[in-house]
C-alpha cells in the first residue's frame, strides 16, 4: 500500500473507522468496569447466603467474568463488522498450534471441574500438589493459586495438580510433629526417654491424646537415635515442631549429656619392606 492509497483510505474511511475505534476503546473500558462490578457483587452475594465454601464461590465467579468477558469481545469485533461465524472460522482456521493450546487450557478447566467435585482441598488448606508446598489462596478456572512458605505466590495448572500426588495436610485436624534427637553411646536411651517425657508434653498445644511417641529408632555408631513425636492440631505444627527441638537440645544439655561423635579406628602402618 503505497502514499495515495493511505490517504484515500483515510480520506473515505478514516473519520468512520477512528469512531468505531474510538468506540470500541469506551466499550472495553466500561464493558470491563461492569463486568468487574457484576462478579464482585456476585461474590457479596455468595459470602452472605454462606452456603457456598470460598473455594467454589471463586472457581464460580472466575467463570462468569470469563464468559462475560468473551461476549463483551464479541459485541466489540461486531462494531467492526467481524460477525460470530467469521470469528469462529478465523479460530477453526488458525492451525495445530492454538489447537494444542486450546487443549491444554480445556485439559485444565476440566480438571477445574473434577476437583470442585471431588474437593480433594480447599482454599486455606496446606497442601502439597504439581511440586508445590504452600497455603491454597486460590482455586481458579485453569489454575490453582498456592502461596509457599517463603510467602511466593505459584500458579500451578489445574491439569498438572490433578494428573499428580496431592497431599492435604490440613485435611484431618491432628497432625503427628517427627522430630529425631541422637544420644551418644554412653547415655542411657531409657533415661533419655524418661527424662523428655514431661518436657515434650508440657509443651504448649501438645495434644495430651494420644500421647507423645518417644521410643528408640534405631541404633548408629554414634549412638542410640530416638523418635520424638508429639501430635497437635494443625494449626499449631510449626509451633510445636520448633518447641520440641528446642526441649531437645535444653534437655540433654541440662542433663550434661556428651555430643555423639562418628567413632574413628586408627590404625597405624607397618614398615614398608625394602
Amino acid at each position: 500500500m503505497n502514499t495515495q492509497d493511505i490517504w484515500q483510505f483515510l480520506s473515505t474511511q478514516g473519520v468512520d473507522f477512528a469512531i468505531k475505534l474510538l468506540t470500541a476503546i469506551v466499550a472495553w473500558i466500561i464493558g470491563r468496569w461492569l463486568i468487574n462490578l457484576a462478579v464482585n457483587l456476585i461474590g457479596k452475594a455468595f459470602e452472605r447466603g454462606g452456603k457456598i465454601d470460598a473455594t467454589l464461590a471463586n472457581y464460580l465467579k472466575s467463570i462468569i467474568a470469563v464468559v462475560l468477558n468473551i461476549v463483551l469481545i464479541l459485541a466489540i469485533l461486531d462494531l467492526f463488522g467481524v460477525r460470530t461465524t467469521s470469528f469462529a472460522a478465523l479460530l477453526a482456521g488458525a492451525g495445530l498450534a492454538i489447537g494444542a493450546a486450546w487443549s491444554g487450557m480445556l485439559g485444565n478447566f476440566a480438571a477445574g471441574v473434577f476437583m470442585q467435585v471431588l474437593r480433594p482441598y480447599k482454599v486455606g488448606d496446606f497442601i502439597q500438589a504439581g511440586g508445590v508446598t504452600g497455603t491454597v489462596k486460590e482455586l481458579g478456572l485453569f489454575g490453582t493459586t498456592v502461596v509457599t512458605p517463603d510467602n511466593v505466590t505459584t500458579i500451578v495448572g489445574n491439569g498438572k495438580v490433578f494428573g499428580d500426588n496431592i497431599q492435604n495436610y490440613s485435611a484431618l485436624p491432628v497432625r503427628r510433629v517427627d522430630c529425631v534427637a541422637k544420644v551418644a553411646n554412653s547415655v542411657s536411651p531409657t533415661d533419655a526417654i524418661a527424662r523428655l517425657r514431661p518436657v515434650i508434653a508440657a509443651i504448649p498445644n501438645v495434644a495430651a491424646d494420644p500421647a507423645p511417641d518417644i521410643e528408640i529408632l534405631e541404633f548408629t555408631p554414634e549412638g542410640p537415635k530416638l523418635c520424638v513425636r508429639p501430635y497437635t492440631h494443625t494449626d499449631h505444627y510449626w509451633q510445636v515442631y520448633f518447641d520440641t527441638n528446642k526441649a531437645i537440645v535444653d534437655t540433654f544439655g541440662a542433663a550434661g549429656y556428651p555430643v555423639p561423635e562418628t567413632p574413628v579406628a586408627y590404625r597405624q602402618a607397618g614398615p614398608v619392606a625394602g
